[in-house]
């Protein structure tokens, strides 16, 4: 009879201890869900501020774009004035050749406050000092020169442009047979 109860109690014991260990695997479980859902909530928080972090940059890429030539058109309104006193100078009552005289005057200065106005946004003119080069120059006439080696410009017939290292526009040039 002490065998029966001594079995009784160790199964007793065993069933309490099964107990035990479903009970912590069924906190456990409740532990590792809630860790789960907080880790869901946080994915979801951290997905939708990069969802809006990226919308806000692609804004402002297109608006850096949109307003990109601002200070260019900035700059430019001053030699927009520079012609627009230009034009009200020829209604003035004055004799021609100084009038003429003027107004020639008037432009060079307009000239120059364009030439400076895109300098400092990047754009120079292409050197017509150096030898021929094709990525530059638009050879549109050879001629023949003593005073020039053969390929070398004599003379050029329109101002080429670069923006920083891109050709804008090429010199038109004529080069010496």
């Amino acid at each position: 009879m002490s065998n029966e109860i001594n079995e009784a109690s160790e199964a007793q014991e065993q069933v309490v201890l099964e107990d035990n260990d479903v009970q912590e695997e069924k906190d456990e479980l409740t532990q590792v869900k809630e860790e789960l859902a907080s880790l869901k909530d946080t994915y979801a928080r951290v997905h939708a501020d990069f969802d809006n972090i990226k919308k806000r940059l692609e804004r402002e890429k297109y608006q850096a774009l949109e307003y990109s030539n601002e200070k260019f058109a900035k700059d430019l309104i001053p030699v927009v004035d520079s012609l627009s006193m230009a034009i009200a100078a020829t209604a003035i009552e004055a004799e021609p050749a100084v009038l003429l005289e003027k107004l020639q005057e008037g432009v060079e200065l307009t000239l120059k406050q364009m030439l400076s106005v895109l300098e400092k946004h990047g754009v120079t003119p292409v050197d017509e000092s150096h030898p021929f080069d094709p990525e530059i120059h638009n050879a549109v006439q050879k001629v023949d020169s003593d005073a020039h080696e053969s390929g070398e410009i004599v003379n050029t017939f329109q101002k080429g442009y670069k923006y920083k290292e891109r050709t804008l526009r090429d010199a038109m040039v004529v080069i010496a047979n």
